[in-house]
């Protein structure tokens, strides 16, 4: 059994209530988490201001860069085992659960070197006076983490609150905790203070509902969907807490005539593939131009054709998704293309080895659909790639944009004055031309416009999201 983790120990909700835990590739309980409730948040964010006022905020930012540098450190050494935890816990292959561990590896060494380098400035002003601006950390930060890639999103996030100057108290998603218990383990072991960082699970409509209300959380920061955000930020709101928000995306793949499709193909597919399609950042629309639309849709029907689903152990191209829950949402998504005749274009193939009791989808190619159609305009949150042909450069925009979404885009094309004039038009926190997410870069900025969110995570930025500035003016004659 798991228990939170608060002030560096292992602590039994109050509640006296669990949860169990399912491993999504054969449906089966292995495991139980703590099902917390207010009185844990209000212990974990008691014990996170102790730390803060006592301790952290009097920790120079030359120290606290070392301790994660030490925590980057000891998460590369368990990296195998958080990345076993993970796989378990998610249903992630193992070359996607090693890739987060190693991913969070680099969030901690990219914050520890940060740490130290958060300016203020000089400004300006009237004889007499000196005026200067000082970054101070919120205070107690609140975290609600999603199960899609726990521990990349802990070491965006509270990375870069621990390396701003914070401490924090972290809800994970109720179906992916176990690493982020273990990682806070390790952030203990290598000297982090009793409270800097706090790990309490449960469901969201308990826990999450009370870290978000809790009058001594500074700052939150939500990812998730637009629903849960729109609640996250009305709650913050009452008692105008700031809020960073990334939630969701239906992102493009917008590929011209001229587009080096031998590169272009393979990322397509990975962007939608990855992690089973369970990726706020999915390219799950791709847009072709109408020139090469027939030839393009073959190559990639034949590319999904060779796609194989399987447990996560077996290490394949795609592993189960995280619930049952969530398999039925992907059901439903398809069940209504086929009543609308969209034409499938090919699926990938489940192996036989696959439990039927496992959450599995064979990742689907459609094409054709409409702009207004859900699957053109909601997350399937799935291995579902809707594709359809647009005429020129600004119908390719119009259709780009036809989303409340504005996250991430791709654009495909060798020419260099398109490539600009696209990353312009096209409303989104992110653009890639010729590439699709630059590798995952924990130094570039992340977050999006419209329904995706506000306010930014990951690379330098970050830091500014988690500290409030401050002005001095010194009147000395």
């Amino acid at each position: 059994m798991q228990l939170n983790y608060i002030a560096n120990a292992s602590t039994p909700s109050s509640s006296g209530r669990t949860i169990p835990v399912i491993d999504p590739s054969d449906g089966q309980v292995f495991d139980e988490i703590q099902r917390s409730n207010a009185q844990d948040i209000d212990d974990a964010v008691h014990a996170a201001r102790q730390c803060f006022d006592a301790v952290w905020s009097k920790v120079s930012a030359a120290e606290r860069g070392r301790l994660l540098m030490k925590l980057s450190a000891k998460v590369a050494e368990h990296a195998d085992e958080l990345a076993a935890i993970e796989q378990r816990d998610c249903g992630k292959p193992t070359k996607q659960a090693k890739a987060d561990a190693l991913a969070l590896v680099r969030y901690f060494e990219y914050y520890a070197g940060a740490c130290d380098k958060l300016h203020g400035e000089t400004i300006p002003y009237q004889d007499g006076y000196s005026v200067l601006t000082w970054r101070e950390p919120h205070g107690v930060t609140g975290h609600i983490i999603p199960w899609n890639y726990p521990m990349q999103i802990f070491g965006r996030s509270v990375g870069g609150a621990l390396a701003a100057g914070n401490v924090s108290v972290v809800k994970p998603a109720e179906d992916a905790c176990l690493s982020l218990i273990r990682v806070a383990q390790l952030a203990a072991e290598v000297g982090f203070p009793a409270g800097a960082i706090n790990i309490v699970t449960g469901y969201g409509h308990e826990v999450g509902d009370a870290l978000a209300r809790h009058p001594g959380i500074d700052h939150i920061s939500f990812t998730g969907s637009p629903g849960v955000g729109t609640i996250i930020q009305q709650v913050a709101a009452e008692r105008h807490c700031p809020v960073t928000l990334e939630l969701g995306g239906k992102s493009p793949q917008i590929i011209f005539a001229d587009a080096d499709l031998d590169a272009a193909i393979p990322m397509v597919i990975n962007a939608i593939v990855q992690n089973a399609g369970q990726t706020c950042s999915a390219g799950s629309r791709v847009l072709i131009d109408e020139l090469i639309y027939e030839p393009l849709l073959e190559r990639l029907g034949k590319a999904f054709e060779k796609l194989r689903v399987g447990p996560a152990i077996l290490d394949l191209d795609v592993g189960p998704l995280i619930r049952q829950s969530q398999q039925q949402r992907v059901w439903d998504f398809l069940s209504d293309a086929q009543v609308a005749g969209i034409p499938m274009v090919a699926q990938g193939q489940i192996v036989d080895e696959a439990p039927e009791t496992g959450f599995y989808q064979a990742p689907t190619l459609l094409r054709d659909v409409p702009v207004t159609h859900r699957l053109a305009q909601d997350e399937v949150f799935g291995p579902v790639l809707s594709a359809m042909s647009f005429r020129d450069e600004d119908h390719a925009v119009e259709l780009a944009n036809a989303t409340r979404f504005g996250l991430v885009a791709g654009v495909w094309t060798r020419d260099g004055a398109r490539q600009f004039r696209m990353a312009k038009r096209v409303r989104s926190g992110q653009v890639f031309i010729n590439n699709y997410g630059a590798g995952g870069g924990v130094e570039l900025p992340f977050g999006g416009v419209k329904s995706s969110g506000y306010g930014r995570e990951k690379g330098f930025e970050a830091l500014l999201g988690f500290t409030t500035l401050k002005t001095v003016a010194i009147r000395h004659g």
